[in-house]
């Protein structure tokens, strides 16, 4: 059921941005009377057929059986489809390739203009709607519990942020730590520690280990709470060994676990071994025998409300709107830093690059329509952005050729298009082959070896 969630949130907002985004080419090609002969979610490539289409006027819409995409095939346009054979006739005034280069250029940056417009417009209207969710550093009574990445670079356990570089901190924001160390190469956090400031350098790799590790921002830091017992799972370790909903759970195996960050590593440690669960129960305490399971749980879900209020900045519409489009803007700053730093090996691909996997376990096993909505924002900037890349067989390589036309005044030949085209075209393949290849092995394979 939670890999069923987890696809529907993900094809639902895939085909959302698609269909948007082949919209943005499909309204400017007829409005300068050019025939689009295709329109498609997803792609029908041969060996199996359209799950479903309909002709419409000079129009066969449909959905295909490969979910990586879609596209329009316009009338004397070397696309996907590789139709060279149409591209033999004489041009026809109803054809892309007759029509005047301003206008191909308006069919093609169409998707592309469609997508960062959609994205600045979704991030302003979240911020109108849910407003600003965020932890300020006053609601946190126990600190922070880190990931063992960040604990390896001397933070610790209680520790609460209060300066990145010169910048002051005053929320809990695992974005905003990521993007001053990885991107902007701050060295130096200054935390309060047992009632003092005191400052970490951090070391010169800081930025490449979180890369490395692809720690979750929800892991990376989060506000420390006690380990009180919400609810528990029938017939698991917990629920047999007799721990109750509202115990709290203070040591494992002698080993005190006041907080939940303490006991997780433990019961890790311990997988599918006999432990000793220390609790208190109202007044008193009380131990428990039991055996953790093979994934190392016992089998409870712990309270997480009711030791910090988070709070929501609330947003007016005509204050969302420019805050959505900061937004959108912040978010793609951080994705062109992130593959600069990329193509100059400062961060390593194989540890960074993923495929539709990747993506998709982001949405999570929860309908969650604020994550849902956020996700759906940054995939249609970084949709808009990769094509945007002067590759054949993207937008960006198609609106090069035309803007050499425009500057020049001499249109490409449809030869060297085809050919291209072509080479862009197995470009891509090869890198979405790579990225499913890292992600099979992230996923499911590395753990085997």
């Amino acid at each position: 059921m939670d890999t069923i969630v987890t696809v529907s949130q993900f094809l639902l907002s895939l085909s959302l941005l698609i269909i948007l985004h082949e919209m943005g080419h499909f309204f400017p090609a007829r409005w300068f009377k050019t025939r689009v002969e295709k329109f498609y979610l997803f792609f029908d490539f041969a060996p199996f057929n359209s799950l479903w289409k309909i002709k419409r006027g000079e129009t066969e819409y449909g959905i295909g059986w490969l979910p990586l995409g879609g596209y329009v095939k316009i009338a004397g346009m070397i696309d996907e489809s590789m139709d060279t054979e149409a591209m033999k006739q004489e041009p026809q005034p109803w054809e892309f390739r007759s029509k005047p280069a301003w206008q191909r250029l308006i069919i093609m940056v169409g998707g592309v203009t469609v997508n960062f417009l959609l994205g600045f417009a979704i991030f302003a209207m979240m911020l109108w709607y849910f407003g600003k969710a965020y932890v300020p550093n006053s609601e946190l009574k126990y600190g922070l519990a880190f990931h063992e990445v960040l604990r390896e670079q001397g933070f610790q356990q209680g520790d609460v942020i209060v300066k990145l570089g010169t910048k002051s901190v005053d929320q809990v924001d695992a974005a905003a730590y990521i993007e001053e160390v990885v991107l902007n190469d701050v060295r130096q956090v200054t935390v309060l520690r047992d009632g003092q400031q005191q400052t970490i350098q951090l070391p010169a790799n800081a930025g490449e280990q979180l890369t490395k590790h692809k720690v979750a921002k929800a892991q990376l830091m989060a506000p420390r709470m006690p380990f009180y017992v919400a609810e528990l799972a029938p017939g698991k370790p917990a629920a047999e060994a007799g721990i109750q909903a509202g115990d709290r759970i203070i040591a494992f195996n002698d080993q005190p676990t006041l907080y939940y960050d303490q006991f997780t590593p433990l019961a890790m440690e311990n997988k599918g071994k006999n432990a000793q669960i220390t609790l208190l129960r109202q007044s008193d305490t009380l131990q428990v025998n039991l055996q953790l399971t093979p994934e190392g749980l016992i089998g409870v879900r712990p309270q997480t409300d009711g030791f910090f209020e988070v709070r929501r900045e609330h947003y007016g519409l005509l204050r969302a709107l420019p805050a959505g489009v900061q937004m959108g803007q912040d978010f793609l700053n951080t994705q062109l830093k992130a593959f600069g730093k990329m193509f100059s090996g400062e961060i390593a691909v194989k540890d960074n690059l993923g495929s539709l996997i990747s993506i998709g376990k982001m949405y999570g096993t929860t309908w969650d329509w604020e994550r849902f909505w956020g996700l759906t924002a940054s995939l249609s900037i970084l949709l808009a952005f990769i094509n945007l890349l002067p590759i054949p067989a993207l937008d960006g390589g198609y609106v090069l050729f035309l803007l050499w036309e425009v500057v020049t005044r001499r249109k490409v030949s449809d030869k060297f298009m085809e050919k291209a085209v072509t080479v862009g075209f197995f470009l891509l393949l090869g890198l979405m082959v790579y990225a499913l290849g890292l992600d099979l092995w992230r996923h499911f394979f590395q753990g085997l070896f």
